[in-house]
Protein backbone atom coordinates (compact mmCIF):
# COMPACT_ATOMS: atom_id res chain seq x y z
CA UNK A 1 0.00 0.00 0.00
CA UNK A 2 1.40 3.33 -0.91
CA UNK A 3 2.31 6.28 1.70
CA UNK A 4 -0.78 8.13 -0.08
CA UNK A 5 -3.58 5.35 0.43
CA UNK A 6 -2.01 4.18 4.19
CA UNK A 7 -2.86 8.48 5.07
CA UNK A 8 -6.22 7.98 3.30
CA UNK A 9 -7.29 4.97 5.06
CA UNK A 10 -6.15 6.22 8.28
CA UNK A 11 -7.91 9.21 7.96
CA UNK A 12 -11.15 7.67 7.04
CA UNK A 13 -11.10 5.23 10.15
CA UNK A 14 -10.54 8.38 12.24
CA UNK A 15 -13.24 10.52 10.81
CA UNK A 16 -15.57 7.51 11.22
CA UNK A 17 -14.89 6.45 14.82
CA UNK A 18 -15.28 10.41 15.60
CA UNK A 19 -18.77 10.19 13.29
CA UNK A 20 -19.84 7.70 15.83
CA UNK A 21 -18.63 8.86 19.14
CA UNK A 22 -20.68 12.32 18.13
CA UNK A 23 -23.58 10.32 16.96
CA UNK A 24 -23.54 8.48 20.65
CA UNK A 25 -23.10 11.97 22.11
CA UNK A 26 -26.30 13.59 20.47
CA UNK A 27 -28.26 11.34 21.02
CA UNK A 28 -31.31 11.76 22.89
CA UNK A 29 -32.27 9.16 26.12
CA UNK A 30 -33.80 9.98 29.17
CA UNK A 31 -30.83 10.57 31.63
CA UNK A 32 -29.24 12.97 28.68
CA UNK A 33 -30.01 16.71 29.69
CA UNK A 34 -32.47 17.09 26.74
CA UNK A 35 -34.53 13.90 27.55
CA UNK A 36 -35.90 16.31 30.39
CA UNK A 37 -37.49 18.75 28.09
CA UNK A 38 -39.96 15.68 27.35
CA UNK A 39 -43.25 15.15 29.16
CA UNK A 40 -42.18 11.49 29.22
CA UNK A 41 -39.45 9.94 27.76
CA UNK A 42 -39.44 6.28 28.79
CA UNK A 43 -36.33 3.77 29.88
CA UNK A 44 -34.52 2.58 27.14
CA UNK A 45 -35.92 4.93 24.52
CA UNK A 46 -33.63 7.01 22.18
CA UNK A 47 -33.66 9.58 19.64
CA UNK A 48 -31.18 9.13 17.05
CA UNK A 49 -28.86 11.99 15.93
CA UNK A 50 -28.52 14.00 14.15
CA UNK A 51 -32.59 14.74 15.16
CA UNK A 52 -35.06 16.76 12.98
CA UNK A 53 -37.00 19.56 14.23
CA UNK A 54 -38.04 18.70 17.71
CA UNK A 55 -39.66 21.14 20.24
CA UNK A 56 -42.83 21.27 22.15
CA UNK A 57 -40.86 18.34 24.05
CA UNK A 58 -43.27 19.35 27.22
CA UNK A 59 -46.21 18.21 25.35
CA UNK A 60 -44.52 14.84 24.15
CA UNK A 61 -44.74 11.37 25.46
CA UNK A 62 -42.56 8.20 24.07
CA UNK A 63 -42.68 4.98 26.23
CA UNK A 64 -40.37 2.01 27.21
CA UNK A 65 -37.69 0.82 24.54
CA UNK A 66 -38.83 3.10 21.52
CA UNK A 67 -36.36 4.29 18.90
CA UNK A 68 -36.38 7.36 17.09
CA UNK A 69 -34.49 7.40 13.88
CA UNK A 70 -32.00 9.84 12.61
CA UNK A 71 -33.78 13.26 11.23
CA UNK A 72 -37.08 12.52 12.16
CA UNK A 73 -39.19 15.71 13.21
CA UNK A 74 -41.57 15.77 16.15
CA UNK A 75 -43.05 18.71 17.27
CA UNK A 76 -45.84 20.26 18.89
CA UNK A 77 -47.63 23.26 18.26
CA UNK A 78 -46.57 25.95 15.54
CA UNK A 79 -43.36 27.16 17.15
CA UNK A 80 -41.39 26.64 20.21
CA UNK A 81 -42.05 28.31 23.58
CA UNK A 82 -45.74 28.33 22.76
CA UNK A 83 -48.36 26.98 25.74
CA UNK A 84 -49.90 24.18 24.38
CA UNK A 85 -51.94 23.66 27.61
CA UNK A 86 -52.12 20.88 30.35
CA UNK A 87 -52.14 17.73 28.19
CA UNK A 88 -50.10 16.08 26.04
CA UNK A 89 -50.48 16.37 22.10
CA UNK A 90 -47.71 13.62 20.74
CA UNK A 91 -48.02 10.63 22.57
CA UNK A 92 -45.78 7.44 21.23
CA UNK A 93 -46.01 3.84 22.93
CA UNK A 94 -43.89 1.46 23.91
CA UNK A 95 -41.43 -0.58 21.68
CA UNK A 96 -41.82 1.44 18.88
CA UNK A 97 -39.58 2.23 15.74
CA UNK A 98 -39.77 5.30 13.93
CA UNK A 99 -38.29 5.30 10.47
CA UNK A 100 -35.41 8.07 9.27
CA UNK A 101 -36.80 11.36 7.89
CA UNK A 102 -40.32 11.16 9.20
CA UNK A 103 -42.47 13.61 10.53
CA UNK A 104 -44.97 13.82 13.32
CA UNK A 105 -46.26 17.06 13.87
CA UNK A 106 -48.99 17.49 16.46
CA UNK A 107 -51.42 20.68 17.00
CA UNK A 108 -54.52 18.37 19.06
CA UNK A 109 -53.71 14.99 19.35
CA UNK A 110 -51.70 12.49 17.99
CA UNK A 111 -52.18 9.04 19.39
CA UNK A 112 -49.59 5.99 18.03
CA UNK A 113 -49.84 2.95 19.85
CA UNK A 114 -47.62 0.17 21.53
CA UNK A 115 -45.02 -1.73 19.07
CA UNK A 116 -45.91 0.51 15.89
CA UNK A 117 -42.81 0.43 13.29
CA UNK A 118 -43.08 2.84 10.35
CA UNK A 119 -40.97 3.39 7.05
CA UNK A 120 -38.48 5.98 6.61
CA UNK A 121 -40.05 9.42 5.59
CA UNK A 122 -43.44 8.76 6.89
CA UNK A 123 -45.25 12.02 7.63
CA UNK A 124 -48.26 11.92 10.55
CA UNK A 125 -50.44 15.14 11.19
CA UNK A 126 -53.49 15.95 12.91
CA UNK A 127 -53.46 19.59 11.28
CA UNK A 128 -54.19 20.35 7.42
CA UNK A 129 -54.70 24.09 5.68
CA UNK A 130 -58.52 25.03 4.56
CA UNK A 131 -58.98 26.44 1.44
CA UNK A 132 -62.58 27.77 2.55
CA UNK A 133 -62.16 31.52 1.37
CA UNK A 134 -61.33 30.85 -2.83
CA UNK A 135 -59.44 34.64 -2.37
CA UNK A 136 -57.19 34.48 0.67
CA UNK A 137 -53.80 32.98 0.19
CA UNK A 138 -54.09 29.18 1.31
CA UNK A 139 -51.18 29.35 3.63
CA UNK A 140 -52.72 32.20 5.22
CA UNK A 141 -55.85 30.44 6.02
CA UNK A 142 -56.51 29.55 9.53
CA UNK A 143 -55.90 25.79 9.62
CA UNK A 144 -58.12 22.87 10.89
CA UNK A 145 -57.50 20.22 13.66
CA UNK A 146 -58.65 16.59 13.56
CA UNK A 147 -56.93 14.06 16.23
CA UNK A 148 -55.51 11.10 15.11
CA UNK A 149 -54.71 7.60 16.57
CA UNK A 150 -52.91 4.70 14.86
CA UNK A 151 -53.20 1.67 16.68
CA UNK A 152 -51.26 -0.94 18.57
CA UNK A 153 -48.93 -3.78 16.31
CA UNK A 154 -48.94 -1.47 12.96
CA UNK A 155 -47.14 -1.25 10.48
CA UNK A 156 -46.84 2.22 8.06
CA UNK A 157 -44.71 1.61 4.99
CA UNK A 158 -42.09 4.26 3.15
CA UNK A 159 -43.77 7.32 2.49
CA UNK A 160 -46.96 6.79 3.83
CA UNK A 161 -48.71 10.01 4.75
CA UNK A 162 -51.10 10.46 7.80
CA UNK A 163 -54.16 12.94 7.49
CA UNK A 164 -55.57 14.61 9.93
CA UNK A 165 -58.96 12.58 11.31
CA UNK A 166 -57.19 9.16 10.80
CA UNK A 167 -58.10 6.79 12.95
CA UNK A 168 -55.88 3.22 12.50
CA UNK A 169 -56.91 0.18 14.18
CA UNK A 170 -55.15 -2.35 15.58
CA UNK A 171 -52.51 -4.71 13.62
CA UNK A 172 -52.79 -3.17 10.69
CA UNK A 173 -50.09 -2.43 7.55
CA UNK A 174 -50.22 0.82 5.53
CA UNK A 175 -48.42 0.46 2.21
CA UNK A 176 -45.71 2.60 1.18
CA UNK A 177 -46.69 5.98 -0.28
CA UNK A 178 -50.59 5.48 0.49
CA UNK A 179 -52.14 9.16 1.70
CA UNK A 180 -54.75 7.77 4.29
CA UNK A 181 -57.68 9.59 5.73
CA UNK A 182 -60.44 8.15 7.24
CA UNK A 183 -61.29 5.39 10.09
CA UNK A 184 -60.19 1.70 9.12
CA UNK A 185 -60.89 -1.58 11.16
CA UNK A 186 -58.54 -3.69 13.13
CA UNK A 187 -56.25 -6.34 11.11
CA UNK A 188 -56.51 -4.24 7.57
CA UNK A 189 -54.40 -3.91 4.84
CA UNK A 190 -54.39 -0.14 3.91
CA UNK A 191 -52.93 0.77 0.18
CA UNK A 192 -53.39 3.58 -2.64
CA UNK A 193 -54.26 7.37 -3.11
CA UNK A 194 -56.95 7.85 -1.52
CA UNK A 195 -56.30 4.78 0.66
CA UNK A 196 -58.77 2.29 0.89
CA UNK A 197 -58.82 -1.03 2.23
CA UNK A 198 -57.39 -4.06 0.02
CA UNK A 199 -57.55 -6.87 2.49
CA UNK A 200 -58.30 -7.54 6.07
CA UNK A 201 -58.27 -10.83 8.13
CA UNK A 202 -61.24 -13.08 8.17
CA UNK A 203 -60.52 -15.71 11.87
CA UNK A 204 -59.75 -19.51 10.34
CA UNK A 205 -59.87 -17.97 6.92
CA UNK A 206 -56.90 -15.68 6.96
CA UNK A 207 -56.15 -12.29 4.78
CA UNK A 208 -58.80 -11.41 2.40
CA UNK A 209 -59.47 -9.12 -0.57
CA UNK A 210 -62.87 -7.00 1.08
CA UNK A 211 -64.91 -8.14 -1.79
CA UNK A 212 -64.93 -12.12 -0.41
CA UNK A 213 -67.07 -12.86 2.77
CA UNK A 214 -67.41 -15.84 4.83
CA UNK A 215 -70.77 -18.13 3.63
CA UNK A 216 -72.55 -19.45 6.36
CA UNK A 217 -71.42 -23.19 5.04
CA UNK A 218 -67.91 -21.48 5.96
CA UNK A 219 -66.55 -20.94 2.24
CA UNK A 220 -65.46 -18.51 0.84
CA UNK A 221 -67.58 -16.94 -1.38
CA UNK A 222 -66.69 -14.35 -4.15
CA UNK A 223 -69.65 -11.24 -3.60
CA UNK A 224 -69.27 -9.75 -7.06
CA UNK A 225 -69.82 -12.85 -8.80
CA UNK A 226 -72.95 -13.50 -6.03
CA UNK A 227 -73.82 -9.97 -7.29
CA UNK A 228 -73.43 -9.99 -10.69
CA UNK A 229 -74.94 -13.60 -11.13
CA UNK A 230 -78.48 -12.21 -8.91
CA UNK A 231 -78.45 -9.02 -11.49
CA UNK A 232 -78.39 -11.04 -14.21
CA UNK A 233 -81.87 -13.28 -13.12
CA UNK A 234 -83.33 -10.27 -11.79
CA UNK A 235 -82.77 -9.16 -15.66
CA UNK A 236 -84.15 -12.27 -17.18
CA UNK A 237 -87.07 -12.46 -14.91
CA UNK A 238 -88.32 -8.92 -16.29
CA UNK A 239 -87.97 -9.97 -19.54
CA UNK A 240 -89.95 -13.13 -18.91
CA UNK A 241 -92.26 -10.96 -17.12
CA UNK A 242 -92.79 -8.99 -19.85
CA UNK A 243 -93.69 -12.03 -22.39
CA UNK A 244 -96.27 -13.47 -19.71
CA UNK A 245 -93.48 -16.41 -18.31
CA UNK A 246 -91.79 -16.22 -15.51
CA UNK A 247 -88.94 -18.31 -15.37
CA UNK A 248 -87.24 -19.60 -11.81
Amino acid sequence: MSLHGAVRRALGSLVHRIWEAVRTAGAVTPASPAGYRFRRLGEGTCLSFPLGAVFGEAWIEIGDHTLIGERVSISTGMGPGVDLGPDSIVRIGGGCSIGRGSHIVGHQSIDIGDDVFTGPYVYITDQNHVYDDPEAPIGRQWPRNNPVSIGSGSWLGTGAIILPGTRIGRQCVVAGGAVVRGEFPDHSVIAGIPAKVVRHYVPGQGWLPPHLEVAEAGNVRDVRDARDARDARDARDTVDTETGVISR
